[in-house]
């Protein structure tokens, strides 16, 4: 879970969700690219994170997607976000021998009620549903003490970006292995931000 480095965090805010993502990507401590994606757009306003270990996130993510569209097919509709937890659950515990090393996480509107939706699960597929943010990476014993201390509920947008921005880059601050840029999300019923975050390069 460590080989890549990586740090993520989702957020809730009023009537709207942050993910957020640092950009590196790296074989322990030596950086390799500083442009590397963890997140990935699911629905219109369905994002995953997946921190871990780097090829088994694009395995995952493309058999999530395979399922997805099956899925689609077949009940004619979008996946919510509770059925698509579900789904990615049910794809990591079919592999709980040899399992993939990804600990995804879903930040979501629902595509009917517009409802917050946000969990994140283990590499075997337990899922852990939160009401107001989740965290994932290697830095995820530091990014838990800074949301606990900086989340409040009902942020508005700008608030929420703000919050989520600070507490990705200092927790990246104390972690060797991610960091190096970030790209912040954030998702509304009638648009989706995405911004770049500049951060320390060293």
């Amino acid at each position: 879970m460590d080989y890549n480095g990586g740090a993520l965090i989702g957020m809730k805010g009023k009537d709207c969700v942050a993910i957020a993502t640092d950009k590196r990507f790296g074989i322990q401590a030596q950086t390799v690219s500083l442009d590397f994606t963890k997140v990935f757009q699911i629905n219109p306003h369905t994002y995953m994170g997946f921190p871990g270990l780097a090829t088994d996130i694009f395995t995952v993510y493309e058999k999530i997607m395979f399922r997805k569209r099956l899925y689609e097919l077949k009940e004619n509709r979008k996946i919510s976000p509770k059925a698509l937890a579900s789904l990615v659950s049910n794809l990591l515990y079919e592999n709980r021998f040899s399992p993939f090393f990804v600990e995804p996480m879903i930040v979501a509107l629902d595509e009917v009620t517009l409802e917050p939706y946000m969990c994140d699960m283990d590499l075997i597929g337990c899922v852990n549903k939160s009401d107001n943010f989740v965290v994932g990476g290697t830095s995820s014993n530091q990014l838990y003490g800074l949301c606990e201390a900086l989340w409040e509920p009902d942020m508005e947008e700008d608030q929420l970006f703000e919050t989520i921005s600070q507490a990705l880059v200092s927790a990246c601050n104390r972690d060797a292995i991610s960091g190096w840029g970030a790209k912040v999300y954030i998702i509304k019923k009638d648009k989706i931000i995405v911004r770049d975050i500049k951060t320390r390069m060293d």
